[in-house]
């Protein structure tokens, strides 16, 4: 038999692995699992595997700065000055929240000193659009279910606005306590719930308590943004959630190291979770507590059976079990955890550590950390998104 031509067996044996059916089992992800985490002095945004811990990129977000400080007013530029100097620690705060599209393809970002919101494209990192809040701070999001709509704290206004989209154009708003913080949709996108935190910025004296303002829990009908209740706590009202029940409420407050359990129908607090303190921070002042804030950071692991409870002040996760609101197991952390959000597979509670600059990643089902992850300057917000893996294709 005469010898085929070199190239014609490499041309046969091409043809021939093309026509090899693809094993499911290793064929590339069509989604993956990224925590979004927002470098608050950095102006960036950090990409990371939930799975791996690896980083995928970093997308700035404030390609614009230098132009969105040029048009800013006097009074708009005054008021970032103002934020430096209080909140930002000296620094300018350039990425607050952040929320993903229904399909991972778009990045909304709030951007505090700016006091706008803004779109970008994750695969490319275009600026698609920005929005100036109503009044000079912008800060905690939700996104609606079904991904049209975008709720945006106005901070100084204390109200929220409702932002389409498709285009950034501000279609509503609805009125809240003093320091409108986070916002969250119900599961079936009816209803809205928004938490105050008082005026942070006003004495800690508790004689001067009043100077803090209106700290509430506004429950608005999504679809009207008409106010249905008001709840006064009168306390601040840091990170939350609402169970599934749509009744009962796990909530931090501001000065309490740990969380309430909130009967929402009865309007009253049915337990106290009470966790520990650190030596360092048995010693600090309470006018010494980062924005009022003791406990920082409180979310659920994907089957709702146990909390992950960032210890701000004390550098900490506390995981939990539910409904007992025993503790499993405290777990140290990176300086100062700000935030925790669960991974989308719901085995993970991710806490960005804001002093020490990375992350921790915290089992749920075997209390310990896991992983400690650098990122930008002053991680503040993370939050957990299946995406198209095209996306993250350099």
């Amino acid at each position: 038999m005469a010898k085929l031509p070199a190239r014609l067996l490499a041309l046969a044996a091409a043809i021939l692995l093309l026509s090899v059916p693809t094993v499911p089992g290793h064929a590339e992800p069509a989604e993956r699992d990224v925590m979004f985490v927002g470098n608050n002095w950095d102006g960036t945004v950090d990409l990371i595997d939930a799975r791996t811990f690896e980083k995928h990129r970093r997308i700035n977000v404030v390609p614009d700065l230098d132009r969105r400080k040029a048009a800013m007013t006097p009074d708009q530029y005054i008021a970032m000055l103002l934020i430096r100097q209080t909140a930002g620690e000296g620094h300018d705060q350039l990425v607050d929240d952040i929320m993903v599209s229904p399909d991972g393809r778009t990045m909304y970002v709030s951007r505090p000193s700016l006091g706008d919101v803004s779109a970008f494209d994750v695969g490319t990192g275009e600026q698609l659009w920005f929005t100036r809040v109503d009044g000079y701070r912008s800060d905690h999001m939700a996104l609606s279910p079904d991904g049209g709509t975008l709720l945006v704290s106005a901070t100084t206004a204390n109200v929220v606005d409702a932002v389409d989209t498709a285009t950034g154009r501000i279609t509503g708003s609805f009125p809240t306590g003093d320091f409108p913080h986070e916002n969250q949709f119900s599961p079936d996108g009816g209803t809205i719930y928004n938490a105050t935190i008082g005026n942070v910025v006003a004495p800690d004296a508790p004689l001067l308590d009043a100077a803090k303002g209106r700290r509430e829990l506004t429950i608005v009908d999504a679809r009207t943004l008409e106010v249905e209740r008001v709840i006064d706590f009168g306390v601040g009202i840091r990170p939350f959630v609402v169970m599934p029940d749509q009744r009962t409420m796990y909530a931090q407050l501001s000065f309490h190291n740990g969380f309430i359990e909130y009967d929402l129908a009865e309007e009253r607090t049915t337990r106290t979770v009470h966790l520990p303190l650190s030596e360092e921070a048995k010693q600090m002042k309470r006018e010494d507590y980062p924005l009022d804030s003791a406990h920082h950071g409180l979310t659920l692991n994907g089957t709702g059976d146990k909390i992950c409870d960032a210890g701000t002040i004390s550098d900490y996760a506390a995981i939990l079990s539910v409904p007992a609101l025993t503790v499993d197991a405290i777990v140290p952390t990176g300086g100062k955890p700000y935030w925790a959000a669960t991974s989308p597979d719901g085995r993970h509670c991710f806490l960005s550590n804001s002093d020490s600059d990375d992350i921790s990643v915290v089992s749920f089902d075997d209390p310990r950390e896991v992983a400690r992850i650098p990122v930008g300057d002053h991680p503040q917000r993370v939050r957990g998104y299946s995406v198209p893996a095209d996306v993250l294709t350099p």
